[in-house]
């Protein structure tokens, strides 16, 4: 299979119409789960989808060094590349590992002026600007919905769009929306919000915030826990 029709195939087409056409710059899209669940693959998988389609991509990770992130990201591709008979995979890699930069914020301090700052030096050294930008296990706990506007007005600058991953837990708050905490008090800040949850066959991915829509129609998605792949359920 070539890489456009991998493309056109993929089920991340068909969430991008449940989603009023995809996330878009200056938005910022929220997948919350416990841990453990497979928010990192599920960021990954959406990064692969955007460098398949020869954009640029930022991974900035809280909880995994630049080999663990760069292990995922083989990892996947790799399964996908055997699971769609992908043609000329060393190029492919190739050119999506130009396409990619993975930054690590150890202390877990992710700020629009921190993440600034990496984008001019990005810009200015390697001439690399980013379409989207992926953050893997923020702490939404340290997060005000005044630092998520923040990160949407540089998005918004910059051209680009932000997926985030956040951490709950069996027995965190929920708001009358039925979004949990951490994300729930910064929910007004977040254009997409996304809940992943194992019910003993598989990771399902459901919708509980698309813009101004809550509770939203079945996005109909779900993650294939033997190849970490982003299915059609």
């Amino acid at each position: 299979m070539e890489k456009t029709e991998l493309n056109q195939r993929s089920p991340l087409r068909a969430v991008e119409a449940s989603l009023g056409g995809g996330l878009g710059e200056g938005n910022i899209g929220v997948v919350v789960a416990r841990t453990g669940i497979g928010k990192t693959a599920f960021l990954v998988g959406i990064a692969l989808d955007k460098l398949l389609r020869g954009r640029r991509v930022l991974h900035v990770s809280v909880g995994h060094s630049v080999e663990k992130v760069c292990a995922y990201y083989d990892e996947i591709f790799a399964d996908l590349a055997h699971d769609q008979a992908l043609s000329d995979v060393w190029q492919v890699r190739l050119e999506m590992e130009r396409n990619r930069n993975i930054h690590v914020f150890s202390d877990g301090n992710v700020s629009a002026d921190r993440l600034r700052q990496s984008l001019n030096f990005m810009r200015e050294n390697a001439d690399f600007t980013p379409t989207a930008i992926v953050i893997d296990d923020c702490d939404f706990n340290g997060l005000t919905s005044e630092n998520l506007a923040d990160l949407r007005k540089l998005g918004k600058e910059q051209g680009f769009e932000i997926w985030m991953s956040a951490i709950t837990t069996r027995d965190a708050e929920v708001s009358d929306d039925g979004i949990p905490e951490p994300v729930a008090h910064v929910q007004e800040n977040a254009d997409i919000i996304l809940r992943m949850a194992h019910d003993g066959q598989g990771v399902h991915i459901s919708p509980l915030k698309v813009r101004d829509k809550m509770s939203p129609e079945s996005l109909e998605l779900a993650l294939d826990p033997r190849t970490l792949l982003l299915v059609r359920q």
